[in-house]
């Protein structure tokens, strides 16, 4: 708490924003190459990081233009894995002060960036708050652009040198997931959540269907979720 007070919000924000990098940019370098490959080039790729800049929707994005799927049904499937984010403003609100910055902000919020703030932003002084988030979104921000450009620019070479890294490359997404999601699975609720999630994704991507796998197992997930927790929340108490 007093480390965290001696410091300016914007140095916090960048102090705070360094752990990323461990995670964005070989994840990032993974979307230029996969890009690449899908046939973009490098400023394309390096524009999608700029301007839609959302991780995995960008990775389906290019999946299913290179799939030949219509512009208009990659849109919308983007935007319906994005609309987690509609959950996640909402529930920052009660910890940010007035500012007419937050909207423009707001491009800077990813998973990771949602977790930092629920952690630093109740212990912090209102007059920090906006500061420490511009210093931890820029951070991010600019990781996952220059990983992309690295990625673009070098990803042919680096997977000519060694091949294994076009098979272990397209994990990398995955595998960040599935860091954020692991401490969930001490939770009966979330364990059960993850469980139809994933089922249900892995059902649906065997079939015949394959581009709704990723929504519709974030719909059954949610749903899941959202009656465990209502049930739960029933449940009459046994307290003294």
């Amino acid at each position: 708490m007093n480390q965290v007070s001696s410091k300016s919000g914007l140095k916090q924000g960048i102090i705070d924003g360094l752990p990323l990098l461990g995670g964005y940019i070989p994840v990032a370098i993974s979307f230029g190459v996969i890009a690449i490959q899908a046939g973009f080039s490098t400023l394309e790729a390096t524009l999608i990081s700029v301007f839609i800049y959302a991780g995995a929707s960008q990775f389906l994005l290019v999946a299913m233009v290179a799939s030949g799927a219509p512009l208009w049904l990659a849109v919308c499937m983007t935007l319906l894995v994005n609309i987690r984010h509609v959950v996640y403003a909402p529930n920052l609100v009660p910890y940010l002060p007035q500012s007419r910055a937050w909207p423009y902000l707001m491009h800077g919020l990813t998973d990771q960036i949602f977790a930092l703030a629920h952690t630093r932003l109740p212990c912090m002084e209102d007059a920090k708050k906006v500061d420490w988030f511009k210093g931890v979104s820029i951070v991010a921000w600019f990781s996952w652009i220059l990983g992309t450009a690295l990625g673009g620019l070098a990803g042919d070479s680096l997977t000519q040198k060694w091949p294994v890294l076009d098979s272990v490359m397209p994990f990398a997404l995955p595998a960040l997931f599935l860091v954020l999601l692991a401490p969930k699975f001490t939770n009966k609720q979330w364990v059960v959540t993850l469980l139809v999630t994933i089922s249900t994704a892995l059902f649906i991507a065997l079939s015949s269907f394959k581009n709704a796998a990723i929504p519709l197992a974030a719909l059954f997930g949610a749903l899941t979720f959202y009656v465990l927790t209502s049930h739960a929340g029933r449940k009459p108490s046994h307290a003294n």
